[in-house]
């Protein structure tokens, strides 16, 4: 490892969403002759194909493991190799090499917390949202993906020097070939590709449907939850059981079932309240799937929907999928002055 004087990919705890998916990317271009050590997650190594003459060290999900990687990382930098933080948190011990940061996760630099988040997700963001700050004077350049997650790194970053060294260099993976097909025969009205963490916002989807279902209104909806969300999981098939709501979990799907997915789907829906990138909103418009998502600067940094709503208002989301369905929202009735009177001193008038 003293050899290694190219680039060290420290991605612990990179093993599931969009994060795999890219990491996925980066290993399988690298065709470089220069050496890489690569410090994967091995909850990932299942999942992760190691080009060769790339050195991989796996680490696990524990404390212990994970301080023995920041060791070893402390060990093998040096001073010219470079070192790309792929999990979004810069060393705990000081590197001699270049440190760049590929911030990902837009908690770690938010402020407040979500009080429907778990308490050992609170206490974990908690956490590493220090860890990022304490240790931010070690980082050399930060790298976001789109412009607003660049704002937000400014404001977080306030009037620091490293304010400069924040650059956006967006990519992804490779793009299916194909679009969607006309010839296609959906067999759902809607998908949502994500995971039931707390800011992806899935109570109010539900919320939503619940709604259009007390309309008469039964679109059909697929999810991804994965098996971390059996409480979310559970709570979504009661209601739809007791509501009749047609809405379906899938379970946790590779990158190419969720491409397949996109193809049996008449649209996307997308409620997240945050995210610093959201492959799903590209991957469904480069296949020509029309978006209904939340009207947020996220949301338009990469992907133009055909339908927005306020992602905190279940009615809201049940409104714009009423418009993207073609279905008539009840007007207000509006009264004149005596007839308001009239309402008030005699009561409503018999049909």
């Amino acid at each position: 490892m003293n050899n290694i004087k190219t680039l060290a990919l420290y991605a612990p705890n990179v093993h599931t969403g969009g994060g795999l998916v890219l990491l996925r990317t980066l290993l399988s271009s690298w065709l470089s002759s220069d050496k890489l050590i690569a410090f994967l997650d091995e909850r990932a190594k299942e999942q992760l194909t190691i080009p060769s003459g790339v050195t991989v060290i796996w680490v696990g999900p524990r404390l212990l493991s994970r301080l023995a990687a920041e060791w070893l990382l402390f060990r093998c930098a040096r001073p010219a190799s470079r070192v790309l933080c792929f999990h979004g948190l810069p060393p705990l011990l000081l590197c001699k090499a270049s440190i760049s940061v590929f911030v990902q996760n837009r908690l770690l630099i938010q402020r407040g917390l979500s009080s429907t988040f778990k308490w050992k997700t609170r206490i974990r963001v908690t956490v590493e949202r220090l860890w990022a700050k304490v240790f931010r004077h070690r980082v050399a350049r930060y790298i976001v993906q789109t412009p607003t997650m660049q704002r937000e790194m400014f404001a977080w970053l306030a009037n620091s020097k490293l304010i400069q060294q924040v650059e956006v260099i967006p990519f992804v993976a490779t793009l299916p070939a194909s679009s969607v097909s006309a010839d296609t025969a959906p067999v759902c009205d809607f998908v949502y590709v994500a995971d039931g963490e707390a800011h992806k916002n899935h109570q109010n989807l539900l919320a939503a449907w619940s709604l259009l279902a007390e309309d008469g209104i039964h679109p059909s909806l697929f999810l991804t939850l994965s098996e971390r969300d059996p409480e979310l999981a559970k709570r979504i098939s009661e209601a739809s059981a007791n509501a009749g709501l047609r809405i379906t979990n899938l379970g946790q799907m590779s990158h190419d079932q969720v491409i397949d997915l996109y193809a049996s789907a008449k649209a996307l829906i997308f409620p997240s309240l945050t995210e610093s990138f959201g492959l799903p909103l590209i991957e469904a418009a480069h296949m020509g799937l029309p978006i209904l998502a939340s009207e947020l600067d996220y949301v338009r940094d990469v992907c133009v929907p055909v339908q927005t709503f306020d992602p905190q208002s279940p009615v809201s989301i049940a409104r714009a999928v009423k418009r993207h369905l073609g279905q008539a929202e009840r007007q207000l009735q509006l009264r004149t002055a005596s007839e308001f009177l009239s309402e008030v001193l005699i009561g409503k008038p018999e049909n």
